[in-house]
């Protein structure tokens, strides 16, 4: 049977981070961690693709230790097995790195018509891990999906661009990433999390992925985090009708060079 892989990562729950009130530090540490808000989506998606041809739907994580959750999670939405690599280096992978594991790992799952990912994760959003996995197996690849069909061998998938829309269609196997809009990501009930337990959990050896070392290294250095405080004008119009300060308003943040 066919299988589409679609990829998920564990990040931070947003709500537990805090942030220095002095020097704008970020803490991590009491921060709980979640499948990434688009993941959720993406694993949706790739369900209702694996029914609309018969497939398998099954997840793919890389990930250190603190991301086994995430494994009964993605089970309990619905897939039938996961795969992961679990590596502490995950944590401070870049887009390069990431897909370079991913796109190995999707290789030796094998018999995949489709592989699906969110758009961005929600820590980074740095959008670069899909269409990277599609260069690394010389696949097509369809970014911005809103809207998705498979079937006879091909997929077609409406594009959202920065002015209007696009339909595309290719040949399967190729790799989409997909919006939030093209499905929710219903929140998996009881029965569904008890079932979860019973699937299977396939853990992938980074060792035995035929990479090289230097696939690895990550090519890019992030900077500090720092919180970011917003600096308020406290600008309030008063005077005239609601027309006239709307009119105020746009103007001032013309002048501002906000418009």
């Amino acid at each position: 049977m066919a299988r589409i892989v679609v990829c998920f990562k564990w990040v931070k729950v947003e709500e537990d981070i805090r942030i220095g009130p002095e020097d704008l530090s970020v803490d991590l540490s009491r921060a709980r961690g979640k499948i990434s808000d688009y993941d959720r989506n993406a694993i949706e998606a790739a369900l209702g693709a694996a029914a609309e041809i018969g497939a398998e739907a099954v997840g793919l994580a890389y990930g250190s230790a603190a991301a086994r959750p995430a494994l009964k999670e993605a089970l309990a939405r619905g897939l039938s097995e996961v795969f992961w690599i679990q590596d502490s280096g995950a944590e401070d992978a870049d887009g390069f790195v990431t897909a370079n594991v991913l796109a190995a790992a999707v290789r030796q799952i094998g018999d995949c018509a489709l592989v699906v990912c969110g758009e961005g994760a929600s820590d980074t959003y740095a959008r670069q891990v899909g269409p990277r996995i599609g260069a690394l197996l010389d696949l097509p690849v369809l970014s911005c999906v809103t809207e998705l069909a498979v079937g006879d061998g091909t997929v077609q998938a409406t594009r959202r661009l920065e002015r209007g829309t696009e339909t595309l269609c290719t040949d399967l196997p190729a790799v989409v990433t997909i919006l939030p809009e093209l499905c929710a990501a219903p929140i998996p009930g009881l029965k569904a999390v008890l079932a979860a337990g019973r699937k299977p959990q396939t853990e992938l050896r980074l060792s035995e992925l035929g990479l090289a070392a230097d696939d690895l290294v990550r090519r890019t250095a992030p900077e500090p985090l720092r919180g970011y405080r917003a600096t308020r004008r406290n600008v309030v119009f008063r005077d005239g009708d609601a027309q006239a300060r709307v009119d105020a308003l746009v103007s001032s943040l013309r002048r501002e060079g906000a418009l």
